[in-house]
């Protein structure tokens, strides 16, 4: 019985003076935190909007989350993606519009904290109006994005948030 006793004590010691580590080592494995301040936008086209990608590649099988970050004024043609998309806006209003002509006084405006889903193949245009916004889109790749029409009307061409 003594020893018995003395096995659990000695087990229950050995974790918590570092038999566990191990274990917590490897529950920490795969968690990936990012602060704001090491977030680095880059624009495919050297001006005008921005993305960064947080998690994962959409140009590869699997999940990922970008962040579109658009300067006031900035917006994308109409266009649509070949997968669905989940977007939340972090920061600013994100205009919205769906349909392959672009209107803007049929934008829809989004606050910071709310949520669009693009479905795929859904023609949709959107962008910032007199503020920098910032929007997060979770998916799964492989995603193409698709222009449709011509091109769109001239940055800053938004209506201001109500």
């Amino acid at each position: 019985m003594w020893r018995r006793g003395n096995l659990r004590r000695a087990a229950w010691l050995w974790l918590l003076l570092g038999g566990g580590m191990a274990l917590a080592a490897e529950e920490g494995r795969g968690f990936l935190r990012i602060e704001p301040g090491e977030i680095r936008f880059k624009s495919p086209f050297g001006a005008g909007p921005e993305t960064t990608v947080l998690f994962g590649d959409p140009t590869k099988p699997g999940l990922y989350v970008v962040r579109n970050k658009f300067p006031p004024g900035a917006h994308s043609a109409p266009h649509f993606h070949s997968q669905d998309r989940h977007a939340t806006v972090i920061k600013g209003v994100w205009w919205t519009g769906t349909g392959p002509e672009l209107d803007f006084n049929k934008a829809v405006p989004l606050k910071a904290g709310a949520y669009m889903f693009h479905p795929a193949g859904g023609v949709h245009w959107d962008g910032a109006g007199d503020e920098e916004t910032i929007v997060q889109i979770i998916g799964v790749g492989p995603v193409e994005t698709t222009q449709v029409g011509g091109p769109g009307a001239p940055q800053g061409y938004w209506p201001k948030p109500q």
